[in-house]
C-alpha cells in the first residue's frame, strides 16, 4: 500500500503543498485553523513526517545533543531528567551520549551529535576533556551551553552551583560539630568546581582560625576505592584527623566503609561529609551528610537558557552565567552534637 505524502493530505484540503508543509512545521505564518486541519488529515490518513527530509529543508531538527560524563550516579541522570522535561514541553527531543570520563569518547559524542545535525549541545565535561573539540563546535556556530563542568575559556552561557560556597558551608558544618582537623579528598584534575571546592575548605579553616595542614589534603582520582585507600593509607601513615570532607558521594561513601573496616565510630571519632546526595546517600548506615546541588533545578534552569540562545538566531547573543545555591544536607554521619 501506497504511503501517503504531503501531496495527498493537500488535494484532500485543497490548498498548496507548501502550506501544508509549513503547518506541519508549526510555521507562524500559517493559521491555527489551517495546522488544526491539516494535523487531523494527517493522522486520518496515517501519514508519518519525515524528519531528516524535514529537519533539511528547515535547517532544524528540534533535537539537543546532551553529553555527560556518565549517568550511574544520580546527579547526571537528574540533571538530564529536568533538561528533558522543559525541551520536551518546548517541542525539543534530545540526543544523549555519555562520555564516561574519556576525551575520545567525548570526542566521538560530539561528532555524532554534529552528523545528527542536532540545533545545539549542552554539555558536562570529562575529566580530561580537550579544548580541540568544543572550538570545532563554536566554529560551526553550533549553540552550546555547559552545565555542572565547563571551560574556562570558552565565553559561552553555563548553569553550575555554587562549589566554592558548597565547599566553604560542608567544612564550617563539620568544624561546628566540633571537629578541627578535617581531611580533604579532592581531585589531581584541574576542573574548576573540584578546585572551587577546596578553595571553599581552605578559606572556611582560614575563617574559623584552623591551620590549614597540607598532609590533610589529598588528591586523586575520585572513587568508591579511592575513599578506602585514603583511609587504609593515612592509618598507615599516622596521620591524624577527625572528619572527613570528601568531593563527592562515593568518595566518602568508600571512606565511611574503610572507617567502619577498622571499627572507627562514625560521627563520634570521625565525621564524614561528601557533594552531591546522591540517591544511595540516605540509605546507607550511618546516613552520609553532603551537599545538595539542585540537580533537577539545573537541568531545568540549563534548558530554559538554552531555549532563550536558541530564539535569538541571527542576533549576537550574549552568554549568560547562571549559579544555583548549594544546600547542606545534615545526617547522621556528621551530626555529632545531636547523636
Amino acid at each position: 500500500m501506497k504511503k501517503p505524502t504531503i501531496l495527498d493530505i493537500a488535494k484532500e484540503l485543497n490548498i498548496t503543498f507548501s502550506t501544508v508543509a509549513r503547518a506541519l512545521n508549526d510555521h507562524p505564518a500559517i493559521s491555527i485553523t489551517t495546522k488544526k486541519a491539516v494535523r487531523e488529515t494527517a493522522e486520518r490518513l496515517n501519514y508519518r513526517q519525515n524528519k531528516i527530509a524535514s529537519s533539511l529543508r528547515s535547517g532544524r531538527s528540534n533535537i539537543i545533543g546532551v553529553l555527560v560524563p556518565n549517568l550511574h550516579v544520580s546527579f547526571f541522570s537528574s540533571v538530564v531528567s529536568g533538561i528533558e522535561k522543559v525541551m520536551n514541553e518546548n517541542g525539543y527531543n534530545i540526543l544523549l551520549y555519555q562520555s564516561n570520563e574519556s576525551k575520545e569518547h567525548e570526542a566521538r559524542g560530539i561528532e555524532t551529535f554534529m552528523q545528527s545535525r542536532v540545533d545545539g549541545i549542552i554539555s558536562s565535561v570529562t575529566t580530561e576533556t580537550s579544548e580541540d573539540v568544543y572550538q570545532e563546535i563554536k566554529s560551526r556556530n553550533i549553540p552550546l551551553l555547559f552545565f555542572d563542568r565547563g571551560l574556562s575559556g570558552f565565553n559561552v552561557s553555563s548553569v553550575v552551583i555554587d562549589d566554592y560556597k558548597g565547599g566553604f558551608i560542608a567544612t564550617e558544618h563539620l568544624i561546628k560539630q566540633g571537629y578541627k582537623n578535617i581531611l580533604h579528598i579532592t581531585a589531581h584534575q584541574e576542573i574548576a568546581i573540584f578546585k572551587n571546592r577546596l578553595r571553599g575548605y581552605i578559606d572556611a579553616l582560614e575563617y574559623n582560625n584552623i591551620p590549614v595542614r597540607e598532609e590533610l589534603i589529598i588528591k586523586g582520582n575520585f572513587s568508591l576505592e579511592f575513599g578506602k585507600d585514603v583511609v587504609r593509607r593515612t592509618r598507615l601513615q599516622n596521620i591524624n584527623y577527625d572528619a572527613i570532607f570528601a568531593l563527592e558521594d562515593y568518595t566518602a561513601m568508600g571512606a565511611m566503609q574503610a572507617l567502619k573496616e577498622a571499627g572507627t565510630k562514625i560521627p563520634h571519632e570521625v565525621g564524614v561529609i561528601g557533594f552531591a546526595n546522591e540517591a544511595f546517600g540516605s540509605l546507607v548506615s550511618p546516613a552520609l551528610s553532603t551537599i545538595d546541588q539542585q540537580t533537577a533545578k539545573m537541568g531545568e534552569e540549563a534548558a530554559r537558557l538554552f531555549l532563550k540562545q536558541l530564539l535569538v538566531k541571527n542576533k549576537i547573543f550574549v552568554p549568560e552565567k547562571l549559579m544555583l545555591e548549594p544546600v547542606l544536607i545534615v545526617r547522621e554521619s556528621s551530626n555529632r552534637i545531636n547523636t
